[in-house]
């Protein structure tokens, strides 16, 4: 089994520097993956409730046999239930759909700033927070101006936000300011959904080390101390994915890597995404 080193968030909770994305995997699906990679080392695992397949992940988690203190769920806020009543219920149901005690991550999915209900979900995440129901809170897709807003607004600054972050599309400004402010980025979508595997930089690299173009792609990121969260439901993809943390990446391959970086946005734009 491998293990997994972990990064301290600004509340002080530890989270897994590598996880299993579960997106779009339906509820059947979501149970063998999940099963299969807690077995294999896995202890950080996202879904979201517009995924639709909290449960499968749940039902994962249990049939896995792992100890639940040992094990990070994260799930997210859907855009139709933004706002405070609304996101105080949902937390507790993804929390029964999950079959957990706590949610140990929950954010808000996607800022929407045009319907304009993210602050208000803010205050209903730290009063779940509160509560108990969630251990961390933090958000997904947010700019720095709508993260600022959050701050100054609560005084409560989110632990994560989760972008998107692949070869093509690798965000440095936006990293750069989130570890001024002691944000975790977290990645979705790490390897650009294999578009940018096939890139020859990244094909010589794999070579040199006899490892996979995916595996160089996720050392990448764990070398740029962000948190990728790849989505894979076959097992020998899911164990190769977890194996990056015995081997190194020098700086001028790091430097190759980061100069593939095109601006190529894949996902939506957080200012104009709508997501409900």
């Amino acid at each position: 089994m491998i293990d997994v080193p972990a990064v301290m968030l600004l509340d002080g909770t530890s989270m897994p520097r590598l996880g299993l994305g579960t997106w779009p995997m339906d509820d059947a699906q979501a149970t063998r993956a999940v099963s299969e990679a807690l077995g294999m080392g896995y202890r950080l695992i996202d879904t979201a409730a517009a995924y639709g397949n909290e449960a499968g992940v749940g039902e994962g988690i249990a049939a896995a046999g792992v100890p639940r203190e040992e094990i990070f769920v994260t799930t997210k806020l859907r855009g139709a239930q933004q706002g405070y009543a609304e996101a105080l219920a949902a937390g507790e149901e993804s929390r029964k759909r999950l079959g957990v005690d706590v949610i140990d991550l929950y954010l808000i999915h996607w800022p929407l700033p045009q319907v304009g209900r993210y602050l208000d979900s803010w205050r209903a995440m730290i009063e779940l927070r509160e509560r108990g129901v969630v251990r961390s809170i933090g958000v997904s897709n947010f700019t720095p101006p709508q993260i600022e807003h959050l701050v100054a607004e609560t005084g409560v600054r989110p632990v994560v936000n989760q972008i998107e972050l692949h070869p093509d599309f690798s965000q440095p400004e936006l990293r750069s300011w989130h570890a001024e402010q002691g944000i975790v980025t977290e990645a979705w979508s790490p390897l650009g959904r294999t578009r940018n595997l096939g890139r020859p930089e990244i094909e010589e690299i794999a070579a040199a080390h006899g490892r996979s173009p995916a595996q160089i792609a996720l050392r990448w990121h764990v070398q740029l101390d962000d948190v990728p969260i790849p989505k894979s439901a076959n097992p020998e993809r899911m164990r190769e994915n977890l194996d990056v943390f015995d081997f190194e990446l020098s700086e001028e391959e790091m430097a190759r890597l980061d100069g593939l970086d095109r601006g190529a946005r894949q996902g939506g734009d957080p200012d104009r995404h709508e997501e409900f």
